[in-house]
């Protein structure tokens, strides 16, 4: 198993487990937001996947916690992928991850951004893009997002 392989598992876990965890949390605590998104593109023996979510919470004392995981990988042909999460200075984070994949003019590519803000709101976008040479490009944007309500 690659460690590419082994990264998107890791994170798609973790993902999924940020999901399940926040809104209990929110529950207990008066109110909270989760939003994720995820996106693949396949052409020719090209492939690329990103995912993103992410969480926050306000409780009624004030209190807020916020959570982001994102990842992707590619394969075939020549590969690039990478994955940054940066905090906002406000309690928030924004995360990113791209993934393409070329061989020729045959490419596929996918980028997902997730922004939190602390105690507020969770946006996710992933847009996707495969082509072959002689056929048009084909593009599918995703985009999810939630509020705690307070």
């Amino acid at each position: 198993m690659s460690i590419t392989k082994t990264t998107i598992r890791a994170t798609t876990a973790l993902a999924a487990l940020g999901l399940v965890l926040v809104p209990a949390l929110a529950h207990a605590q008066g109110g909270g937001a989760t939003a994720g998104s995820a996106g693949s593109a396949a052409s020719g023996g090209t492939s690329a996947s990103t995912v993103g979510t992410g969480g926050t919470s306000a409780g009624a004392n004030g209190g807020t916690g916020s959570s982001l995981a994102t990842g992707g990988a590619a394969a075939g042909g020549k590969t690039m992928d990478r994955s940054h999460v940066n905090e906002t200075g406000n309690g928030g984070l924004n995360g990113q991850s791209k993934a393409m994949a070329h061989d020729g003019g045959t490419f596929s590519k996918s980028q997902t951004k997730t922004k939190v803000r602390d105690g507020e709101s969770v946006e996710s976008r992933t847009k996707t893009m495969s082509h072959e040479p002689g056929s048009k490009p084909v593009k599918s944007t995703t985009t999810t997002g939630s509020t705690t309500g307070q």
